[in-house]
């Protein structure tokens, strides 16, 4: 095979585990809201089906240059990814998953507080926003522009910062599993993580169901530390009860 095939195959591979991985993690919370919430979905099978759409566009634009990187990997030692734990002392390894949520989630307030400006709104920020409410599928529900910004942001960072393939498993399954719980229209977490001191640092659906509400507030995607430094931050919505 040669290095054309094989990056194609890697790009293509990565596509499917994308796609695949948005179905399975949105699909067992939209079943987690249809148990817990019979009636939340009502009505929304339409926009449900419109966020599927641009959700699986937007894992082929998220799985090519991760595939790329990640043929670059294995097969030219490119990136500062490491799978020997000896490598770095151990205490590297929390810190190194903080360091690329706190990169991500940097990136992430900026730019999608530039795609509020009226010009990027209207041309891709609003295709997330037509999810009113969001649903548990409306987590990678973006134009392509928009997913664009936020492809890039791991495959880079894999360039600049070590981190073990374990840990940056882990990075991914944050990423997603907040990504998704984030849009659901209810809390899933405990109130300690949205209340209290820990709340006070913390995104949950309950940070991010207000920025639906009001678009012009908590941009943040992890931590609403840049949400509070830029006094962007308006505090925790209500679900009714939920």
């Amino acid at each position: 095979m040669t290095a054309a095939s094989a990056i194609l195959f890697s790009a293509i591979a990565m596509t499917l585990i994308v796609g695949v991985r948005y179905l399975i993690v949105s699909g067992a919370f939209a079943l987690a809201t249809r148990w817990r919430f019979p009636g939340l979905y009502a009505g929304l099978d339409p926009q449900i089906r419109r966020e599927i759409r641009w959700s699986l566009a937007s894992a082929a634009i998220y799985g090519i240059p991760a595939g790329v990187v990640a043929w670059g990997w294995q097969n030219r030692g490119w990136t500062q990814v490491y799978g020997d734990l000896n490598a770095w002392p151990l205490w590297y390894l929390p810190l190194s998953v903080l360091l690329y949520l706190f990169a991500h989630d940097t990136w992430f307030y900026w730019t999608h507080r530039w795609m509020h400006r009226p010009r990027p709104f209207r041309i891709a920020h609003a295709v997330h926003h037509a999810s009113r409410p969001p649903t548990a599928w409306a987590a990678m529900a973006f134009h392509p522009y928009e997913a664009l910004t936020g492809a890039v942001v791991i495959p880079l960072l894999v360039f600049a910062i070590p981190i073990h393939v374990g840990a940056l498993g882990l990075v991914l399954t944050i990423m997603t599993v907040m990504g998704v719980t984030n849009h659901m229209g209810w809390e899933v977490f405990p109130r300690f993580m949205w209340r209290g001191h820990l709340g006070a640092w913390l995104i949950t659906a309950s940070h991010h169901q207000r920025h639906h509400e009001q678009y012009r507030c908590n941009y943040g995607l992890y931590f609403r530390f840049w949400d509070r430094v830029c006094g962007t931050d308006r505090g925790v919505g209500s679900f009714e009860g939920k």
